[in-house]
């Protein structure tokens, strides 16, 4: 780390991922540990002390002080968070003053807390202790929870469509079922335990899901316009059901709303679509397919005039970036059971292509991760108005 890298990241002010501290103190104990358990159940993060908080001024530290705070520092994070953390220090002068510039690494291990058993995650420059649904988050960002392996108390084997079941199981493995055999199949494919549907059963297979999950749903609007805050919209619909029912509904109502170009055709011969329909399927079936089932949110689907926006529960996850969705790469999915069995209902290929094949059939398309408040949106630019 140079001086002049420093100054930048002072200069930036705090952040989410920047703290600023004068001093370490040992009163501030509790407060700086619990930052550090902030910042490894985000993103990671970056402390520096011998900085004003307030004014960023560089105030700096004697050698003897920042002996005796990389001492505190990686004792704490070994023996004051739990699970222990791992922290790097690096001293840094600039002007003849010394800073000390630690950085605390996403975590590996989450979800983290201090000796009281407070768990901590950043919000915006500050922290909070974490909500009950976020620590479930968590567990499923380590691999360690899986919100379809959740139960549904409110259900049993009758909120199964046996005929969409029976398909999917005779497409899989040409052989058929009888309504006898449905229990012990759906305990193997994990989709049935102690007598009620997982959440991955319900959404694969349910019949009630409007009952039962009524927030898993798509939330689809088409406005007048090109602002969300109006009053009147010209169509919308509330879009319930299984995966099925909801990718069919879906593709319809966004299909619906477009535009047929005539081209270079004829003028009685059948226009085209304005974009693709394949662009739509793929990216609506990424939404159903990847969100995050622990948050209990609808998809946006909103269409306006000049573009269509597809906005789904959950950053990436596995800290994946924009950049991977766009060259394909594949990581471990949070909802595994879907991703291998969801290929035999709806055209999802599971392979990392789908992004790939809607960019290659339409390049106009934006892609937004927003990790502090939790989405991805994929915005579609329609002809009259392309980013």
């Amino acid at each position: 780390m140079e001086a002049i890298e420093l100054l930048d990241i002072i200069n930036a002010g705090e952040t989410s991922k920047v703290q600023f501290k004068r001093e370490l103190k040992l009163k501030q104990a509790a407060d700086i540990v619990a930052e550090m358990v902030a910042m490894s159940n985000y993103e990671g993060g970056i402390m520096l002390l011998g900085v004003e908080n307030k004014s960023g001024n560089i105030v700096g530290l004697t050698f003897e002080e920042i002996e005796s705070a990389n001492n505190y520092l990686f004792n704490w994070a070994s023996n004051n968070i739990k699970p222990a953390i791992i922290i790097y220090t690096e001293t840094i002068n600039t002007n003849n003053k010394n800073v000390l510039f630690i950085t605390i690494p996403r975590g590996i291990d989450k979800p983290y807390c201090d000796n009281n058993m407070v768990y901590w995650i950043k919000s915006a420059a500050n922290k909070r202790k974490v909500a009950p649904s976020e620590l479930k988050r968590l567990y499923q960002s380590a691999g360690k929870l899986y919100a379809e392996r959740q139960n549904i108390e409110n259900s049993s084997i009758d909120d199964v469509d046996f005929d969409l079941f029976k398909k999917f199981y005779s497409d899989r493995n040409k052989e058929d079922i009888t309504k006898a055999d449905l229990k012990r199949i759906m305990q193997n494919l994990r989709l049935l335990e102690n007598d009620k549907l997982t959440l991955a059963g319900a959404i694969l297979f349910g019949n009630k899901n409007s009952v039962i999950l009524p927030e898993f749903c798509i939330s689809s609007v088409w406005f007048s316009g090109n602002d969300i805050s109006v009053d009147i919209y010209k169509d919308s619909k509330n879009i319930s059901g299984n995966i099925y029912e909801q990718f069919k509904e879906s593709s319809e109502f966004v299909l619906g709303k477009l535009k047929q170009v005539q081209g270079d055709n004829s003028f009685n011969s059948t226009g085209i679509l304005e974009i693709p329909k394949i662009v739509f399927e793929e990216i609506i079936v990424n939404a159903l397919v990847h969100r995050d089932y622990f948050i209990n949110d609808s998809i946006k689907l909103f269409v306006f005039d000049n573009r269509i926006e597809i906005k789904s529960p959950g950053k990436l996850p596995n800290n994946m970036t924009i950049n991977d969705v766009i060259n394909g790469l594949q990581r471990r999915t949070r909802n595994a059971v879907l991703t291998s069995l969801v290929n035999d209902i709806i055209p999802y290929k599971g392979i990392g292509s789908g992004v790939l094949r809607a960019l290659k059939a339409y390049p106009h398309i934006k892609f937004e991760n927003n990790i502090d408040a939790e989405y991805f949106k994929v915005t579609i630019y329609r002809p009259e108005e392309k980013a």
